[in-house]
């Protein structure tokens, strides 16, 4: 009787001890590790930044790291938005996986909430299409749901670069963007290098 309980004991144990574990595993992967180290505040960006600027951070979360080791020559980016000025509204148009595939979808945010976890800043302009005209077609993809299978042959989902260049496409039919192979996926990504090394884009700031 005494060695049943003792095995039910450190069964409930072990459930316990792996419970935490999970636990410690989800926290990591979710929260922020560190502050925000940009000292440059949103309000300070407004002489800087136009409409349908291209707006590159780097992020402090574990999927930041992920993203950002995608580009070979140019590291200093995880994720992009794009800036859209409506009325001295000042918002950020980007498409954002967070939690999981069905509950990630491009949104608009303010700025101030977009850079709330930025580490590094770039902003990028187009040089032969009208920032006007990249901001008012990322108000159409609102609400797509983000890529988590990253195929940029079904437009259903869209992932951050993706949402970019699908824009920059019907602008600008002729314009491409360089792209990595990425073997855990079986297929080619645009990785944020491919905005900051192009020749359709000139850096306005970095931080």
């Amino acid at each position: 009787m005494i060695k049943k309980y003792k095995r039910k004991y450190f069964a409930l144990i072990g459930i316990i001890i792996f419970s935490m574990l999970v636990f410690t595993i989800v926290v990591y992967v979710i929260m922020p590790r560190g502050k925000p180290i940009i000292s440059l505040k949103p309000d300070e960006l407004f002489e800087i930044i136009n409409d349908g600027d291209i707006i590159c951070r780097l992020g402090d979360r574990f999927w930041s790291q992920v993203f950002k080791n995608t580009s070979i020559t140019d590291k200093r980016f995880s994720h992009l938005g794009i800036i859209r000025i409506n009325n001295d509204n000042v918002t950020v148009i980007h498409a954002e996986g967070t939690i999981g595939a069905g509950r990630d979808f491009v949104k608009e945010q303010s700025l101030e909430d977009f850079l709330g976890i930025a580490r590094a800043i770039g902003i990028y302009r187009t040089k032969n299409i009208n920032g006007f005209q990249i901001s008012n077609k990322a108000v159409d993809y609102l609400g797509i749901p983000f890529d988590w299978k990253f195929d940029m042959n079904d437009v259903s989902e869209i992932y951050c670069t993706e949402l970019l260049y699908i824009i920059l496409k019907e602008l600008l039919p002729e314009i491409e963007l360089g792209t990595t192979y990425i073997k855990e996926l079986g297929r080619d990504i645009i990785p944020l290098e491919a905005i900051s090394n192009s020749e359709y884009f000139s850096e306005i700031y970095f931080n």
